[in-house]
């Protein structure tokens, strides 16, 4: 698998062989284990884990309302390690008032993906690199409107 630009079926490859790995009880990766971790926290997406024959080649559809789980749980992975790394610079600390705004840390990580997600978006509709400091500014535009009810 390519480390940094893993194609499609590589990225579901790796997250059907994490979950498949743990419910051997097998050892996994530092990679693994924060893939589980995510895994967890989205129990609707068990059953496509369990199924990797059936999902290897799924197509969704985000027009029809359809969630990619494995874009998903990648995103995740992805503000995991950004958190843990602190970059962009300051994400870290953004994330914290997240936290504190959501007292909960998957609603927390859920804002900042939906704002990574754009960031990604308006790169690839405007062909340029991914602007860290309209993410950063998007995450802190987060972090300071009250929650929703």
């Amino acid at each position: 698998m390519a480390l940094f630009n893993p194609s499609r079926d590589e990225v579901r490859q790796f997250f059907f062989d994490a979950w498949a790995k743990f419910k051997q009880q097998n050892t996994l990766t530092d990679l693994e284990k924060m893939a589980v971790g995510i895994m967890h926290l989205h129990p609707e997406y068990h059953a496509i884990l369990d199924h990797p024959e059936q999902y290897l080649e799924q197509a969704y559809y985000p027009e029809m309302g359809e969630t990619n789980p494995f874009l998903h749980m990648s995103l995740h992975l992805s503000i995991q390690e950004q958190i843990s790394i602190n970059q962009p610079i300051g994400i870290t600390q953004a994330y914290g008032k997240l936290c504190t705004k959501f007292q909960e840390e998957h609603e927390a990580q859920h804002a900042l993906l939906e704002c990574l997600a754009e960031t990604i978006w308006l790169a690839q509709h405007n062909q340029t690199g991914l602007d860290a400091a309209h993410y950063l500014s998007l995450i802190e535009q987060r972090a300071s409107i009250a929650p929703s009810a």
